[in-house]
């Protein structure tokens, strides 16, 4: 009976450890989150194809490799989506070529995100706050502690070349530029200064973003965070930067009523209407507002 009884509470006791670690999605998915070992993508059968089909397509160059030794003394915070494609694919290929390299697992550290509205691109602790973490995958490369260099979605280059190029000591400007200078600018500037010096900013997120989802996804990510007002500057720019794409403005909309500024969310859909007179959503929206 007392060996039943124990098998039972152990049987209980892993069940509860791994819902701790995974959830559902919306779509009825199970994906994990919060920290990890390696091995529970190599052996967990939720992600163990998509890992070992996409670690075993990596091929390494065949050129010198003698830069590996600077990052013997690095970590890597690797921060990723079990949900995502692109974690799907770099994620297994770096671990590959930490491998060929003959680099220490252990200096590598994995963080799972969620997907879904409520918790878009965090972690169950808040492990990504702080990061500016606003895709994923994401490596970040630390020694002593501190950044030297990431790599944000995808290489620059290709993988060889971006890792080789970090433990060189000349990194390359990591993707998404447009939205890694807004973090900066929202981080280390109120918002009064901001606009105090708007033209000047907004110029430089012009030059540097590329498309209506870079500062798009970079709105959400504040957003379900609950840092309405980053979110609501990094929608107004891209409405600048896209006025004739009805999704920057329904995306406005969208955190202007959560803000309750009602009239200027209207004011938005009837933008979205204005450009694409069918869509439900901003029709269901302005039905709400007023």
């Amino acid at each position: 009976m007392m060996r039943t009884t124990l098998l039972l509470f152990l049987a209980g006791f892993s069940w509860l450890a791994h819902a701790q670690t995974t959830y559902v999605d919306s779509r009825g998915n199970t994906h994990r989150c919060g920290p990890f070992e390696l091995s529970v993508l190599e052996t967990d059968t939720l992600f163990a194809d998509w890992y070992a089909e996409n670690y075993t397509t990596f091929a390494m160059w065949e050129g010198a490799t003698d830069w590996k030794a600077a990052l013997e003394g690095m970590e890597v915070d690797v921060y990723l989506g079990t949900w995502c494609g692109d974690s799907k694919r770099w994620v297994p290929q770096f671990v590959a070529l930490w491998d060929a390299l003959g680099l220490d697992r252990d200096q590598l550290h994995f963080v799972a995100l969620y997907n879904g509205t409520d918790q878009y691109k965090q972690g169950p602790n808040g492990e990504e706050k702080g990061l500016n973490i606003h895709r994923v995958p994401t490596f970040i490369f630390k020694e002593a502690g501190e950044e030297v260099a990431r790599i944000v979605e995808s290489p620059a280059n290709d993988l060889v070349t971006d890792v080789a190029q970090i433990a060189l000591g000349v990194p390359s400007q990591p993707n998404y530029r447009g939205a890694t200078y807004t973090q900066n600018m929202l981080a280390h500037y109120s918002q009064q200064e901001i606009y105090d010096n708007y033209r000047e900013h907004v110029n430089a997120v012009y030059r540097l973003v590329k498309g209506t989802r870079e500062l798009n996804t970079l709105g959400y990510v504040y957003l379900r965070a609950g840092e309405v007002e980053k979110a609501l500057m990094t929608f107004e720019m891209n409405t600048y930067f896209y006025p004739y794409d009805p999704n920057v403005f329904d995306s406005y909309g969208e955190a202007l009523a959560l803000a309750e500024r009602n009239e200027e969310a209207a004011a938005q859909y009837e933008k979205v209407l204005a450009l694409d007179p069918e869509n439900t959503n901003a029709q269901e929206q302005l039905a709400k507002l007023r």
